[in-house]
């Protein structure tokens, strides 16, 4: 019998599952001695001298991360990692402290599992710099989305190598990291008459329900091998929106969808998060909102517009609760204020002025069909921008995703019903592997004018007709500017916009 790379992958070796294997596939008994890493290498939150370094493994075994500021490790040092145990799917990270500015970091991961030690796997990663230095980065959300997996005659998650080839700082994921609500099929009939193969797990093949059904989500997309190159390369800062727990979910709901046997959204989202809290770099402990420096001209304030949301209604109601909450929309202000960097990116996974329906009536997003003053869901980004333009907070940036086409809004009191803000851009980027949709309409309460968009042949086209997109940008140390491009699978810009601070 001869097994391939996608039979291996399906019996689990991959994943680190039971091996079963035919006697004649036998490997030799010293192949099964040395513990292995199983799904690569990740880092994440990289600021202030600090950064996460994940991996996962095979079996229960110690992790141990040896770091330098050298490629060749000369001078490195070394930290003892947690056991890696069934009790967090064999996956774990560890914090590197005291880390030196602007400097690029070079890793090396290995497990020990008191018997013997596992063949290391190398990462690196770029620190935040002090001084006033070249930031570079890219953003995007929606992956494996609308039942567009992983193909691996398509060449898999290839916008991940176009990603990496502009050797970003940092990759802002924007959401919708996985897609626990899409099933997946092994194949799909394309309009051109060709066919398109998802590598297939068991867990892809219904929704996620229990926790492990949720590990499984995070741990398909590690199958891809553009992801984990740039995984080992570029640290990621995560944001999560509705499709790691269900489509368009909120805090309280109770589903009526024959797919799941368990209604409470509460109970879903518990178990999503803490299967993305052990599948990603992610600062345990606190809050998903949360300020990244990236040295004196740029702070990344990453918000949580899910965990707080208030139930999708028509978004009409001028009193009562919204999207970010009193704490994180307070933290927010505040944060903002406190700021001294040039620019202020807000990563906002819900775009702003866009219309995202929820059914025929009610609103999942942050804008609503009346474009007037601030209702709903408005009042709380009302409140925001009222409050940086009274304190002269300048340099305010938004970069989001969850549509599904590339796009470049410019906001504006002139244009607009509410006109107590400073003008400013919000740029829309992504998917990086799903289903193609939109335009969606915009709403007029904030003024904003749709200066770019690229959309798909069609809606729900695949991403073999290459309408993926992602977000970069580039902060000018000299001049402070921030140029932002919007890209698509092939590595070609599409569209830039150079902005000058205030």
């Amino acid at each position: 019998m001869s097994f391939t790379r996608r039979d291996l992958l399906r019996s689990g070796l991959a994943a680190g599952g039971a091996l079963a294997v035919p006697g004649a596939f036998a490997a030799p008994a010293l192949a099964r001695v040395r513990p292995s890493i199983t799904h690569g290498v990740q880092s994440g939150d990289v600021t202030d001298g600090r950064a996460l370094v994940w991996t996962r493994a095979d079996r229960p075994s110690r992790v141990y991360v040896e770091y330098a500021t050298r490629p060749d490790f000369r001078g490195s040092r070394t930290v003892r990692g947690p056991w890696l145990t069934p009790g967090s799917d064999l996956t774990g990270q560890v914090r590197l402290s005291g880390l030196p500015s602007g400097a690029d970091v070079h890793y090396r991961v290995t497990l020990d599992d008191g018997r013997a030690k596992s063949a290391p796997e190398l990462g690196s990663f770029r620190t935040p710099p002090r001084r006033h230095e070249a930031v570079s980065f890219v953003w995007g959300g929606d992956l494996a989305g609308q039942g567009w997996g992983i193909n691996e005659e398509f060449g898999g998650y290839r916008i991940f190598a176009a990603m990496a080839a502009t050797k970003p700082d940092f990759f802002l994921c924007s959401g919708d990291w996985v897609y626990s609500d899409g099933p997946l099929t092994a194949t799909v009939a394309l309009p051109d008459g060709t066919t398109w193969k998802n590598l297939m797990t068991d867990e892809k093949a219904k929704v996620a329900e229990t926790l492990a059904e949720y590990r499984g989500q995070f741990r398909y997309n590690l199958l891809d091998a553009h992801l984990r190159a740039f995984n080992a390369k570029v640290p990621i800062v995560y944001q999560w929106d509705d499709h790691e727990v269900r489509n368009n979910w909120y805090p309280g709901q109770i589903l009526d969808d024959d797919r799941y046997t368990e209604k409470r959204v509460d109970v879903l989202a518990a178990r999503a998060s803490r299967a993305a809290h052990e599948y990603l770099p992610i600062t345990p402990g606190r809050t998903l909102y949360r300020k990244l420096s990236y040295g004196p001209d740029l702070d990344v304030f990453v918000l949580d517009m899910r965990s707080y949301k208030n139930p999708n209604t028509p978004n009409l109601e001028t009193s009562g609760p919204g999207l970010l909450g009193p704490a994180q929309t307070a933290w927010l202000k505040r944060e903002l204020t406190a700021s001294r960097a040039t620019w202020k990116v807000i990563a906002n996974d819900l775009p702003l002025g866009l219309i995202v329906p929820d059914g025929s009536v009610d609103q999942e997003g942050v804008g609503n069909v009346d474009s007037g003053l601030p209702k709903g869901r408005e009042r709380e980004i009302a409140d925001v921008l009222r409050h940086a333009h009274r304190h002269r907070v300048k340099g305010l940036v938004f970069l989001t995703a969850d549509v599904h086409y590339a796009a470049a809004h410019h906001y504006s009191p002139n244009r607009a019903s509410f006109k107590d803000f400073a003008p400013f851009w919000e740029f829309v980027a992504g998917p990086l592997n799903a289903g193609t949709f939109g335009p969606n309409t915009l709403d007029g309460t904030f003024g904003p004018r749709q200066e770019f968009v690229k959309v798909g042949p069609r809606a729900n086209a695949s991403p073999a007709e290459g309408a993926q997109f992602f977000g970069h940008a580039h902060l000018d140390p000299r001049t402070k500017t921030l140029t932002v491009k919007l890209v698509d699978l092939t590595g070609k810009t599409l569209y830039t916009k150079s902005l000058t601070p205030a």
